[in-house]
């Protein structure tokens, strides 16, 4: 029999804002877009109370609930709290599958001949709580469907066991909006059917489920009773960075517009650093008025350095820029990224620039990803909203090009 563990960071960019400002405790906070058209990135439970949701529109948000303190999240400050939990846990189990910066899985099994699986997954949460300050929920079951589901009942903040044989019997009385697969229009669709909760499924025949919805609803059928073969895959890096902003208002301000784009390729670009990684490859994305997109993406050796991805990026976006539109989002993409430090090439590289920014990310560390930026990027608040990587700015460079 397995035992497979699933634990979720409870609101956890909430979480990582309240560690650092106690005063946000038991208050309706919001992350996300600052501005009216920015989307809910996260949010607290007493915000939840109000029917705020991830995803929903900042605008809405605040309508349902005027006196919610709405932030700006920060990329760097999640990504670190995200990797002293999974320090924690990948110290305390033998296979962890990190699906997310706040979400894990772990097989357990075995482990019950020597330490009790529930134990010892009880003695894991403890330790996260104790020694970051954040709060986290697990389910534990046979399954990782079910351990996910029961994840999910048990928050916030606590753990729920469902013993084998009892998985059918859990999951009967919830919502099949419960079950991992189901969005919006399954839902819909289901509840045109008349299924409302999971023990519904289970009685219906798996044939009924496959001509309703096809391949999806034969794995839906075997979810909702409890039966799931996959597997616990280890965790593995990530193999891309990337960034992207919309602004408040379609723009064609170029100085603007590669402000931004500087601020943004040099803070992943810092990111790179900052975890000893490499990067073989930049994409450049531009989403004008008429949400058309458009990317480009070049390869180039294997680097960290900004005053190589820096000109790079903005070579990729002259190529894709086209004057006579307003454009509502760019982004930047760094990928093929593997392990490694950044090695001066003694005939190109210029060592007075790799001296500032060795000392810049030095100050950042110290002080924080905006401590200290370059003047041609000082611009991109001004014109930006939330987003996973959020970072200030570059470089002279930039400068000599225009």
């Amino acid at each position: 029999m397995n035992s497979i563990l699933h634990l979720d960071l409870d609101t956890f960019f909430v979480s990582v804002e309240r560690r650092k400002n106690p005063k946000l405790h038991r208050k309706p906070v919001l992350i996300g877009g600052v501005s009216d058209r920015g989307v809910v990135a996260s949010c607290s439970y007493e915000a939840r109370q109000f029917g705020i949701h991830s995803a929903m529109p900042i605008k809405m948000a605040k309508a349902l609930c005027p006196e919610a303190i709405i932030m700006r999240g920060n990329s760097a400050d999640y990504s670190k709290a995200s990797k002293e939990v999974t320090e924690i846990i990948q110290e305390s189990v033998p296979v962890l599958e990190k699906t997310s910066i706040d979400e894990f899985y772990a097989d357990l099994t075995g482990l019950d001949k020597f330490f009790g699986c529930f134990k010892m997954a009880t003695e894991l949460r403890s330790k996260v709580i104790h020694e970051t300050g954040l709060p986290i929920s697990f389910g534990l079951s046979e399954n990782k469907t079910v351990s996910k589901i029961a994840t999910g009942e048990a928050k916030p903040n606590n753990q729920l066991l469902i013993d084998y044989g009892k998985e059918k019997t859990f999951l009967a009385p919830l919502s099949v909006k419960k079950i991992p697969m189901v969005g919006g229009k399954t839902h819909q669709k289901l509840v045109s059917l008349g299924v409302r909760k999971i023990q519904t499924i289970q009685e219906m025949p798996i044939d009924l489920m496959e001509r309703a919805f096809g391949k999806n609803g034969v794995v839906i059928w075997k979810k909702a009773n409890g039966i799931d073969h996959s597997m616990v895959v280890p965790h593995t890096e990530r193999k891309s960075i990337s960034t992207e902003r919309t602004f408040d208002r379609d723009t064609t301000d170029i100085d603007k517009l590669k402000g931004l784009l500087i601020a943004m390729t040099e803070n992943l670009a810092f990111q790179l650093r900052r975890g000893r990684k490499l990067c073989a490859c930049v994409t450049v994305k531009i989403r004008y008025s008429d949400f058309n997109t458009y990317t480009l993406q070049h390869k180039i050796p294997y680097t960290s350095a900004d005053y190589t991805l820096l000109p790079k990026a903005l070579e990729l976006f002259d190529k894709l820029y086209d004057k006579r539109l307003l454009i509502r989002l760019i982004g930047v993409r760094l990928s093929d990224i593997l392990d490694g430090r950044y090695q001066m090439d003694l005939f190109n590289s210029q060592l007075e620039l790799l001296n500032l920014y060795d000392a810049m990310d030095h100050i950042r560390d110290k002080y924080g990803d905006r401590s200290v930026m370059l003047a041609a990027g000082m611009g991109a608040k001004t014109i930006s909203r939330w987003n996973p990587f959020t970072g200030e700015p570059p470089p002279l460079l930039a400068n000599r090009r225009q």
